[in-house]
């Protein structure tokens, strides 16, 4: 390194004290510098569930994670690469660059109604100074994108638009990733305000078109020239240093921008791939590396020797773990290097971006499904994954167990010690406090709503549980199932018709998928709407209804709320019916159900009922929120248990008095009794049971359609009245679909595991209240299950 130092300042022999003669040699150096590109293509602005009409924009602004203010990245062009809609009235004026902050807005459009598409199509670049890393980044950069609004106002007075901020959702690029990726990055921003903003992201390094004198190096050697002794030996000293650190940053962008133009080749090769496009570059690959480099100053031996040297280097497949051979090369090669490297990297970027906006709408879709995966792996950190086998029969064993071990007087202790709701609250903890102790630290663009507090984030634990064949007449005749899930079943590959190959041959032929979202008790026809949207999200084509037959009539008889369901259910069907035989043939039907708390035993009590007979053979998937499937037998909240014996005293609500199995002395002559021996689940194909024990609401077992100890302890006619109960629901789950042999039904209970901290102490949190409205108000859990398992909801 002192010897390349001592060649640049033009020092051939031996160095003394007295350097006048040759500091006066020293020539002014040009700092070189790279930048971080980071371009934004925004596609569509497409409303899901926006409360407000209105106008709205877009702000975008980019920093460093670890910088302030002046650290902000700076907006560097635009280009519009679709022309918008002539004659729309959706949008006015122009975007917008504020210097003010570097942010940049987007012209403002207006929002009239749900589930409207507004067409953006315009990319936006912003530019990150490196110099403070020596050529890569080892700090995080942080995208924000705010969600601007204005009431809506005539078209003369939009020029005073004055929108403020509603809702922001902030990204988190991490270093690895900001060496060169292409990604897609859909903004929803929050739940109330549903939207998805299609936006992808595309990273690299390039040279910065700027070069600066180092003013610092100068000043050390103009004033070196009027001192002389130890002052003088310093100062060389001084300029030494400078110099060999500027050798050192100059070999670390060199290394920066091969890194990055490797990289870039790479993406560009991959994705003309996945989408059939290609993007001639064999010009540029096959002279890629004829570095013209000469210097007067070196003799033709060691030119040729070192150009030879470089142009191996400079091979594609060269090895970035290892630098040594930066250090094999003069200053002039380094500095014609930097250079060169720099002109094919914008070369290339133009050239990546010009293809993207060619090719936009596949390259979208590419990177979409690229994103759905990597986010289903990302999301497994809050989900722990099971499998277990269903029981072939539910029996009062848990007594006999006790009397065999000899422990009468252990009793209590021993239910206590394995209720299942609190080791499932322990199991969730425990991966909660390991999740604190990781790191990630991955190549992907990090989603702020959840990375941002990791441990705020709801703990899932799926359970998959593995079909038994159903009961016979002997319980001897039980036949252990332990074969997995088959992969064909969720993979959506299944052979339900014999005309399917028939159906797929009519090109005009069409499915209809309808969604139906029920409420609970005291609800609103909206409470599922944050699930709903992450089903659209899913499967936009679905057609959804939420359920208003049962507001604000959720206190009388099951029966009369089943049968409202059921005939607003037929209703809507016939009507999606005959519009879609309008526009050709209609292929199949699938009908799927959403119910949170009692909308669920609302639902099987519709689908029971004799209206809905003709379209059981339709039901495809069933997504239970914390419902009650088996009453509030054994119930272990002494505080709602209270609430509820009031409620029966004091109003006689008769919905009470069938949820708790006292609407009848006999308990099989309840309602709950005789709903659950009706084949209401048999005929779905797809079952999902969400519970929680911190829900105090509903009884964990019940949500979960399983045995909990007090019933296995209970020998009495209650305690036999449960099992039958129970083994009648579980009897309908267990084998095939009703009329799909050959389609394996799949059964999964999952329990959500909300962060309790949140709640504080409040009364909500006391009765146990707080995590059974979580389910509807937040939609992360809802995000994890649904994208993990997308093809249970298609």
């Amino acid at each position: 390194m002192l010897r390349r130092v001592g060649w640049l300042i033009g020092l051939r022999s031996r160095r003394t004290l007295d350097a006048k003669p040759y500091i006066a040699k020293v020539k002014p150096v040009l700092m070189v510098d790279t930048v971080q590109e980071i371009a934004i293509y925004i596609h569509r602005f497409h409303n899901l569930d926006l409360f407000q009409q209105g106008w709205y924009q877009i702000k975008i602004t980019m920093r460093w994670e670890d910088g302030d203010d002046l650290t902000r990245g700076i907006p560097s062009r635009v280009v519009h690469y679709e022309a918008p809609e002539s004659g729309s009235n959706d949008s006015y004026g122009v975007w917008r660059i504020v210097d003010k902050d570097n942010s940049f807005l987007t012209e403002p459009f207006r929002i009239k109604y749900a589930r409207q598409d507004i067409r953006l199509c315009m990319m936006i670049s912003f530019t990150l100074p490196l110099k403070r890393y020596e050529g890569s980044a080892t700090s995080a950069a942080i995208l924000k994108f705010e969600l601007m609004y204005a009431p809506s106002i005539d078209n003369a007075s939009v020029k005073q638009l004055d929108a403020s901020p509603v809702s922001v959702h902030e990204f988190r690029i991490p270093p690895k990733a900001l060496t060169g990726l292409h990604s897609y990055c859909p903004v929803h921003f929050d739940t109330l305000h549903a939207v998805l903003v299609d936006v992808s992201v595309h990273i690299s390094v390039l040279k910065s078109a700027a070069y600066r004198r180092p003013a610092n190096l100068s000043s050390v050697v103009s004033n070196s020239r009027n001192v002389s002794g130890s002052s003088a030996a310093q100062s060389f000293k001084k300029a030494l240093d400078l110099l060999a650190s500027a050798d050192k940053r100059l070999m670390s962008f060199v290394k920066a921008l091969l890194g990055a133009r490797e990289t870039l080749l790479e993406e560009m090769q991959r994705l003309s791939k996945a989408i059939d496009q290609s993007i001639d570059l064999s010009d540029f690959v096959s002279n890629m590396n004829n570095v013209p480099l000469s210097n007067s100053t070196v003799d033709s031996s060691r030119q040729g020797k070192e150009q030879n040297s470089l142009e191996q280097k400079l091979n594609i497949t060269f090895d970035l773990a290892s630098d040594d051979w930066l250090h094999d090369l003069s200053k002039d090669h380094l500095s014609r290097l930097f250079h060169l490297l720099g002109t094919q990297l914008h070369y290339l970027w133009n050239t990546f971006l010009s293809f993207h906006r060619d090719n936009h709408t596949k390259l979208l879709e590419y990177l979409r499904d690229i994103w759905t995966k990597d986010r289903r792996a990302e999301w497994s950190i809050w989900m722990v994954y099971s499998k277990v086998e269903m029981p072939h029969h539910f029996i009062n064993s848990g007594m006999s167990d006790i009397l065999n071990q000899s422990a009468h007087k252990r009793v209590s202790s021993v239910l206590k010690l394995n209720e299942p709701a609190q080791v499932a609250a322990n199991r969730a903890e425990l991966h909660r406090r390991s999740i604190a102790q990781m790191r990630i630290n991955n190549r992907s663009i990090q989603d702020m709503h959840i990375l941002g507090d990791p441990m705020r984030v709801p703990i899932v634990i799926v359970e998959r549980v593995l079909n038994a064949p159903r009961r016979t007449l002997s319980d001897n005749s039980y036949l252990r199932n332990v074969d997995m899930l088959s992969k064909s079943v969720l993979n959506g590959q299944n052979d339900e018709t014999e005309n399917t190959k028939d159906a797929n041959s009519q090109q005009s032929s069409r499915e209809l998928k309808i969604v139906v979202f029920v409420h609970g008790f005291q609800g609103h026809h909206l409470d599922l709407r944050l699930v709903r949207n992450q089903w659209l999200l899913i499967d936009p084509k679905i057609e959804f209804l939420m359920s208003e037959a049962n507001e604000e009539r959720t206190h009388g008889d099951f029966r009369e709320m089943g049968q409202r369901l059921a005939q607003e259910v037929v209703s809507f069907l016939k009507r999606k019916k005959d519009k879609y035989a309008r526009h050709g043939h209609l292929k199949c039907i699938k009908l799927s159900f959403v119910g949170h708390s009692i909308g669920n035993v609302i639902i099987r009590t519709a689908i029971a009922d004799s209206l809905m007979e003709p379209y059981r053979k339709f039901l495809h998937t069933y997504l239970s929120l914390s419902g009650p499937h088996l009453g509030y037998l054994y119930s272990t909240n002494s505080l709602f248990n209270s609430g509820l014996w009031l409620l029966k005293k004091l109003k006689s609500t008769q919905v009470i008095h069938q949820l708790t199995l006292t609407d009848d002395p006999d308990l099989r002559h309840t309602f709950f009794y005789k709903l659950c021996k009706q084949k209401t689940l048999e005929n779905f194909k797809s079952i999902i049971l969400l519970s929680s024990p911190q829900d105090g609401y509903v009884p964990y077992h019940s949500a979960r359609i399983e045995s909990c100890q007090p019933a296995s302890f209970d020998t009495t006619k209650r305690g036999k009245a449960f099992l039958e109960m129970l083994n009648n629901c579980m009897d309908q789950i267990r084998g095939p679909a009703s009329g799909s042999p050959h389609q394996q039904r799949v059964f999964m209970r999952c329990d959500v595991n909300f962060d309790t901290t949140l709640y504080g102490r409040s009364l909500n949190s006391f009765i146990g209240r707080a995590a059974h409205i979580e389910f509807l108000e937040s939609d992360i859990f809802a995000r994890f299950i649904m994208w993990s398992f997308q093809d249970l909801f298609r």
